[in-house]
Parts: structure tokens; C-alpha cells; sequence
């Protein structure tokens, strides 16, 4: 196979490198397209176009793949804890005993938010979007952390990246307490980092914190699920922020901002609005599967199928597993969760589905756990946030320490071609 590709254009020929990735992923490397021929590419929404090398995780829709730095997904949530994977993310290698430790030992260490912080949250009212309010308060750091992080000093980037990985819990509790009316209070460092931010979630002000392993293991799996998954729109939003040499807080909160979209992160608080759609119309959900498969018919069947997975989304296939066992041990009856369950059912059943692979992905089934654990609805793209913060941090530095140009990608105008101007009184 010939390691070059030839574009023929108006009679002349131009030749560029074939580059492979270690997953034989092929690719035409076109950065001198433009200089040599004055032609340019177009690919909305960058489907066919790949934004840089990475060596962070590898996803192959066609198979239902998902890697992060060659482990397998299916390894990770098995056997390896959310902070395990941070540090696998960020650093590449699992960490050791040692390791682990240290890296935990100094996250404790960062995980107070300055109390000026409160007067910021103070100022949101309390129907706020959490979304917004937790990109507002990830920026708002980089105020109380005005350094700028040098990116050829280890010590410094490693500092930088504790700090954020100690401190976001705590924002991200401190969203959700606003949003319930409760008193805001910092973790415990006796405790690990998921069940500390767990405590942080759902401790009241009178009583004792009743720790729920069901619910610390469920949240640490979804969390481990959530952390990478390649060049998505909130991940490439981080990389080329981060390009313009912005700071990482504010290239976090920036995807944060676009993780916000119902067509990403928003996805699982999409699904669960639409599950009250369907109960509030009686809770048919065979009437609601003939309109999804309706063609005129504009109801969207939320949290199934996935834009890159085309067979079986497999964070899905693991996070089934503790849906189920949490709503096996939890015992809860809600009618929402009955629907869901009933829309589970019938779309493994469905021909029209099954020979779509339209199959329930890991949106729908953290929508229904997050709900089980009594996280409301505005909280689920947060939860999304916080296990996205690794893979962020993980892409950020890559993209630096790589040394990456700034993004300025190119367009094709179809506006006006040039006009005189006319006067004032004249239009």
C-alpha cells in the first residue's frame, strides 16, 4: 500500500503522506494542502478530520471499542477506582501503591476552596442552571489562582492538575447544595475520593453521614465511564482554548460550557425529561416506541443509539449491570424508572431497533441511576463534568506539552462578494 495520497485538481497533482496510527488508523496529513495548491478542505463538524495525534484513548465504533491508554474499558470499571484512572489518564501509566497514595495525599491537600468562592455562589439564584454555575466557578478560580502554569515545569503542571482534581468536587457539591437549600461544607480526608465527594453530595446538617456503598461504587463506575472518550466537542473545545495558551482552569470551563448541550453531556438529563414527558401522558411506552419509529413523526427517542458507536455502546453493557443492581438493592418504586425500564425492554425486543442497533447507551442508564441515588435532573451533566475532568486535564496537557499551534481553522465564505459603499440618506 502506497504511503502517499495524490489529489488531482485542474490539472495538476499533489502528493501527501499517509500517516498510521498504532491502532492502523490511516490518515492523509494535510497541512501543506493550502500552500501547495490554494485549496482548502470542508467537513462540518470535523467528522471525516482529525485534530491532532493522541496517545490518551482509542475508540473504535464499528467493534464497540473504548481504551484509555490500552486498557480496556471493561478492565477499568472491573478492576480499577476513579482516581486510578485519573491518574492512568493524565500521567499514562497506573499508578503503583505509592504513587496512588502520594497523588491522593496531595489532592487532600488542595481540596479547600477559598470562602470568597461562597459570595460568587451567593450571588446565583437558586433556579440557576448548575451547568452554568459550576463553568462560572471553575473560571472564577483562575482568580484565586492568578499563575499562569508553566507547562515545561513537571513540579508546576503537577501542582496545577492536583489543585483542580481537589477542588472540583467540592464545587461540584457546593452546585448541587445550593440548588437543594443546603448549608455548603468541605470533605473528609479520611475517606476516599469518590466517598468523600459523595459525603460532600448528601450529608445533612443534623445527621450522621450514612456512608451507601451501593451508591459510592455506582457513582465511582459511572465516574471511570465518563472520564475520556477522544476528540468529542467538549474535549476538542478544551484542547483549542488551551491552544491559545489560555490557563487550564479556564480552558476546563470552557468545556464545560460545551459539555452543557443536550446533544452531549446534556444527553442524560434529555433522557430524563423525556421519561416525565411520557408519564405525564399516561406512560404508554408502546405509543412513544411506534412515534420514535414514525418517520413524520418529530419525537425523539432520547438515550439511544450513539453517534459514533454503530454497534453497542459498551460503557453501556457495564453500566446496565449497576443499574440494575441499584435499583435491585435500593428497592425504589418511581413510575419514571418503571417507563425506562419498560423503553429498555422493548428496544432489545424491537426488530426496528435491533436491526439499527439503536440500543440503549450509557446516557440513558446514568439518567436512571442518578435519579435512583436522588441527584436531580439539572445535577446529571455536572456528575457528567466531574468524570470528564481527567480526560480534560489529560488532553490539555497533552496538547501542550506537544507543543500544538493554535487552532484557526479555515471556512469557505458565501457571503456578499465586494459592494460600494452607500451613504445614509441614500439606502
Amino acid at each position: 500500500m502506497s504511503d502517499k495520497a495524490i489529489l488531482e485538481y485542474s490539472g495538476n497533482r499533489y502528493e501527501f503522506p499517509v500517516i498510521k496510527g498504532s491502532e492502523n488508523e490511516l490518515a492523509v496529513d494535510i497541512k501543506t494542502l493550502r500552500a501547495a495548491s490554494g485549496i482548502v478542505t470542508i467537513d462540518p463538524g470535523y467528522k471525516n478530520t482529525g485534530s491532532c495525534e493522541s496517545a490518551i484513548t482509542f475508540l473504535d465504533g464499528e467493534k464497540g471499542i473504548l481504551r484509555y491508554r490500552g486498557y480496556s474499558i471493561e478492565d477499568l470499571a472491573e478492576k480499577a477506582d476513579f482516581l486510578e484512572v485519573c491518574y492512568l489518564l493524565i500521567f499514562g501509566e497506573l499508578p503503583n501503591k505509592e504513587q496512588l497514595e502520594t497523588f491522593h495525599h496531595d489532592i487532600k491537600e488542595e481540596a479547600q476552596v477559598d470562602e470568597e468562592m461562597k459570595k460568587i455562589l451567593d450571588a446565583f439564584p437558586k433556579a440557576a442552571h448548575p451547568m452554568g454555575v459550576l463553568s462560572s466557578l471553575t473560571s472564577a478560580l483562575v482568580a484565586f489562582n492568578p499563575v499562569s502554569v508553566d507547562v515545561s515545569s513537571e513540579t508546576a503542571m503537577y501542582n496545577s492538575i492536583v489543585r483542580i482534581l481537589a477542588k472540583f468536587p467540592v464545587l461540584v457539591a457546593w452546585t448541587q447544595r445550593k440548588k437543594k437549600g443546603l448549608p455548603l461544607n468541605y470533605g473528609d480526608d479520611t475517606l476516599g475520593y469518590v466517598e468523600n465527594f459523595h459525603k460532600m453530595m448528601f450529608k445533612k446538617p443534623s445527621k450522621e453521614y450514612e456512608k451507601d456503598q451501593i451508591a459510592i461504587d455506582a457513582i465511582d463506575k459511572l465516574l471511570i465511564l465518563h472520564a475520556d472518550h477522544e476528540q468529542n466537542c467538549s474535549t476538542s473545545t478544551v484542547r483549542i482554548v488551551g491552544s491559545s495558551h489560555a490557563g487550564l482552569f479556564a480552558s476546563l470551563s470552557a468545556g464545560i460550557s460545551a459539555l452543557w448541550g443536550p446533544l452531549h453531556g446534556g444527553a442524560n438529563q434529555a433522557v430524563l425529561e423525556m421519561l416525565e414527558a411520557i408519564q405525564a401522558d399516561g406512560g404508554d411506552t408502546k405509543k412513544y416506541m411506534a412515534k420514535a419509529k414514525d418517520k413524520n413523526d418529530p419525537f425523539r427517542l432520547m438515550g439511544f443509539g450513539h453517534r459514533v458507536y454503530k454497534n453497542f455502546d459498551p460503557r453501556a453493557r457495564i453500566i446496565k449491570t449497576a443499574a440494575d443492581e441499584v435499583l435491585g438493592n435500593l428497592g425504589i418504586e418511581d413510575p419514571i424508572l418503571e417507563i425506562a425500564k419498560g423503553l429498555e425492554k422493548e428496544a432489545l425486543q424491537d426488530d426496528y431497533f435491533v436491526k439499527r442497533k439503536l440500543y440503549p447507551n450509557v446516557d440513558f442508564y446514568s439518567g436512571i441511576i442518578y435519579r435512583a441515588l436522588g441527584i436531580p435532573t439539572e445535577m446529571f451533566t455536572v456528575m457528567f463534568a466531574l468524570g470528564r475532568l481527567p480526560g480534560w486535564i489529560a488532553q490539555w496537557r497533552e496538547m501542550r506539552l506537544r507543543g500544538e499551534p493554535i487552532g484557526r481553522p479555515r471556512q469557505i465564505y458565501i457571503g456578499e462578494t465586494h459592494r460600494p459603499f452607500v451613504d445614509l440618506g441614500k439606502r
